[in-house]
């Protein structure tokens, strides 16, 4: 809606997109003498990123975003050329070997632009603000995100990935090439620059209005009585009607993994029973059945990595098939949460297999010796040792050759089976643009060991054992002849919270039947947070930094980065109940309200510090996106530390940052799934537990604890445990500070504004689920058993490690 309004305001197009399909008209001479140009040297080796240096080597002359290069383009009065991308990013890569490396566009840029290259993942609010302009004004968006600005840092022209001059792209209709979109814009700027001024001045205004107009517009504290449980229904229904009912997932291709989603479908039946009632019970039944369905089938397709770990970020086909490759630490740590809470209520061992796979992923190939997990893998890499050229997907796929001559003549049929692969590979011509997969395979699932059983002539525990050995196989030759892609070694501090969560509970949940992964899975959760705690955290101005590499980033954190720790140290707190790291969660709570909290508005957090330099627009982020909302997440934050910490401050705070997105949440629910807790939590209240341990070795205390380690998440909700070391939080919630200091094990529930000792109740506020270690499948998936055995839902959870 926003995007056609701004395409076409009153029957005319804004913005030079038009122009460059058109032509200009009405050039405007330029009287002034010609300046003596200078000559721009390419300072991208001097940035910290792995993306940014790895251009330090093109002709073209990238600058570094900041104050030198911004008044370079004044000075000059240049329009800069900001290119946007990441690591991982394939058509990024793309972008470079057609155009940044090309000398022909490289001397347009260094001569008549300020070209500038800036890594998104360090400066998510540039991304956010270009990807704004470029998504109203073309209807899509991605990247590379390739925009010009004018010296005022107002957007003029913007788009995605360009063809260069040596591609062999197809283009799409209407689609300009890069060299073309060069010589036209130089041109236009030179000759026509008032009328780019005003066009871009006018389409950043629009911005701002629909800015403005996506939140609640009346005075702080006012709405939120339109938001009411009937939302989940609604949001419910539209999954519902987009859900993929052969495939899983949401939509047809390109298809995304969508946490959030999932993770809104997962908790519809664990909400109070008012919840269930509204939605309805066999509706909530079905949500869950569309999430699992969604996992299984993800588990089992090619954006699994089924020779090493974790999942690529999305899937070109419909059916899971054709990953682009890259790989994200957000994608992954947000589905660790996702595939724990699908285990705990199928009690399927297929997904704490993949448990395991996403958790050893994190802890291994990601993970920093020193505490922190790096950001990504990039999607290309060199097919093999003493290649030139990098290729996608080259350190993943496989011909039918290399499993001939790495399996064997016996085990090759079984494992081409189970995988699909054949002699001419099974990736179709359409989806391969550059013929980089002529005859490869793609791995994934698409049979049973029962049904190879069977075809084969042999027992189901054999293949099973074939399976596995042949998986082994595969990866040693991977890991001794590939060439493993790119990885980016940034530790940024937002996807390591949801990463330090996601591990905590999953340690949490598994240390009743595996305690030695769960010691692991833990440590790792409260390595990574000391790392960042110590290195990327000013206790004297209680100020996070947002990024690690070599040393600490100059760029400070944004409302995500303390938003998504702060939920991490919760989950983690909640996980190990050591007081530091809620006390930590509590300081920079109070932090994230005074640098990002729009207390003068309509409430919630801004994206961006008050006094950030060269944001031209503060945005707040509502949305769901490939992460959570970073309001939806704050708002559960402060809810579960209002419980907590007995602070109605915060419990006031979370039901204005909910108001603040009243009238697009009220509009389109389902892209605000992380909002739903909080609007149950808004009319409803949270139930908080409070455990007291007394001296029983294994009393009833122990038991709630136990309980609440395996439940699967659904309303918001809170549980602290005291013991004789819980000084600061009995000194934080006056509520606690006597309480249960007579040595016996007492439980204290707090919901509806009042709370009630219930001593040592056996069935205090907690809902018992079936013990875990009970499951018959459990003992197959744990990856560090020797024998093979056969696993429900035909065998598939005894393969996954």
């Amino acid at each position: 809606m926003m995007a056609a309004h701004l395409r076409a305001v009153d029957g005319e197009k804004l913005g030079l997109g038009q122009a460059l399909k058109d032509g200009y008209s009405e050039p405007v001479p330029n009287s002034e003498e010609k300046k003596e140009k200078i000559i721009l040297s390419n300072k991208a080796g001097e940035s910290k990123s792995p993306y940014v240096r790895a251009h330090s080597s093109n002709p073209v002359a990238w600058q570094i975003w900041g104050d030198e290069a911004i008044a370079l383009a004044r000075k000059e009065n240049r329009l800069l050329f900001v290119s946007i991308g990441y690591s991982a990013c394939h058509w990024c890569h793309v972008m470079e070997r057609e155009s940044f490396e090309n000398e022909e566009i490289a001397a347009i840029l260094n001569d008549a632009f300020i070209p500038v290259k800036v890594d998104r993942e360090e400066r998510p609010d540039i991304d956010r603000i270009y990807m704004n302009f470029v998504q109203a004004t073309t209807g899509s968006g991605g990247w590379p995100l390739n925009v010009f600005v004018t010296p005022d840092l107002e957007p003029v022209f913007g788009g995605t990935y360009w063809p260069g001059p040596t591609s062999n792209t197809t283009l799409f209709e209407d689609q300009v090439d890069f060299l073309g979109i060069l010589n036209k814009l130089s041109t236009v700027w030179e000759e026509q620059e008032e009328r780019c001024r005003r066009d871009s001045a006018q389409i950043l205004q629009q911005l701002k209005n629909f800015a403005a107009e996506g939140t609640f517009g009346g005075r702080l504290g006012e709405g939120a009585d339109g938001l009411d449980i009937e939302l989940l229904e609604e949001a419910n229904q539209h999954f519902a009607s987009t859900f993929d009912k052969k495939n899983g997932g949401f939509g047809s291709a390109p298809k995304f993994p969508t946490p959030s989603k999932l993770s809104f479908l997962l908790r519809l039946a664990q909400y109070p029973p008012v919840v269930v009632d509204i939605v309805g019970a066999e509706d909530c039944h079905k949500a869950q059945d569309m999430a699992i369905t969604t996992l299984r089938k993800m588990a089992r397709g090619g954006i699994h990595d089924h020779i090493g770990n974790g999942f690529a970020r999305y899937s070109v086909t419909a059916d899971w098939s054709l990953p682009h490759f890259e790989k994200m630490l957000y994608d992954n740590a947000q589905l660790l949460h996702v595939y724990l809470d699908g285990f705990l209520l199928s009690r399927d061992a297929e997904l704490l297999g993949v448990v395991y796979d996403i958790a050893t992923y994190l802890t291994t190939t990601l993970a920093h010796p020193a505490g922190g997990f790096y950001s990504s893998e990039d999607a290309d890499s060199l097919y093999k040792r003493g290649d030139s050229e990098k290729r996608e997907g080259a350190f993943y796929v496989w011909t039918k050759r290399e499993f001939e001559n790495v399996l064997g003549s016996q085990t090759e049929p079984i494992l081409s089976a189970f995988f699909n692969v054949g002699e001419h590979g099974n990736v179709e011509p359409e989806n391969d643009a550059h013929d980089e997969f002529i005859d490869q395979n793609v791995l994934a699932i698409v049979s049973a060991p029962s049904t190879l059983a069977s075809t084969f002539g042999m027992k189901e525990e054999e293949v099973v054992r074939i399976l596995k050995e042949g998986k082994a196989a595969l990866r040693a030759h991977r890991e001794k002849e590939r060439v493993r892609p790119g990885l980016d070694d940034k530790i940024v501090v937002s996807w390591n919270g949801i990463a330090i969560g996601a591990l905590a509970r999953t340690g949490a949940v598994i240390k009743g039947f595996d305690p030695v992964k769960s010691e692991e899975y833990l440590g790792s959760a409260i390595k990574a947070a000391g790392f960042i705690k110590e290195n990327l955290y000013d206790e004297s101005t209680h100020t996070l930094y947002r990024i690690w590499r070599e040393g600490r980033g100059e760029t400070k954190g944004f409302a995500d980065d303390y938003a998504f720790l702060i939920e991490g140290l919760i989950d983690l707190y909640e996980a190990t109940f050591d007081d530091k790291w809620l006390h930590l969660a509590d300081d920079l709570q109070k932090s994230q309200i005074s640098h990002f909290y729009d207390s003068s508005g309509s409430g919630a957090f801004f994206s961006t510090h008050s006094f950030a330099a060269h944001v031209i627009l503060r945005l707040k982020d509502g949305m769901d996106t490939s992460e959570p909302s970073t309001n939806g997440t704050s708002a559960s934050n402060l809810y579960r530390l209002s419980s907590l910490l007995n602070d109605d401050s915060y419990a006031t705070k979370a039901k204005q940052t909910v108001a603040g997105f009243e009238s697009e949440t009220l509009q389109y629910p389902w892209l605000f799934a992380s909002f739903m807790p909080s609007i149950v939590a808004g009319r409803l209240g949270l139930k908080g537990v409070v455990v007291s341990q007394g001296e029983e070795i294994d009393g009833n205390g122990n038991k709630k604890i136990k309980e609440f380690e395996k439940a699967p998440r659904g309303g918001l909700g809170a549980f602290a445990r005291l013991d004789s070391g819980s000084t600061w939080l009995r000194e934080r919630n006056g509520l606690l500070r006597n309480f249960g200091l007579d040595g016996k094990t007492r439980i204290l529930i707090c919901e509806n504004g009042t709370c009630r000792d219930e001593g040592n109740a056996s069935e205090a506020g907690l809902v018992k689920e079936p013990p875990l270690d009970d499951l018959g499948g459990v003992t197959a998936a744990l990856p560090v058993v020797e024998e093979i055995t056969a696993v429900q839902d035909k065998g598939l959870g005894a393969i996954q490690e």
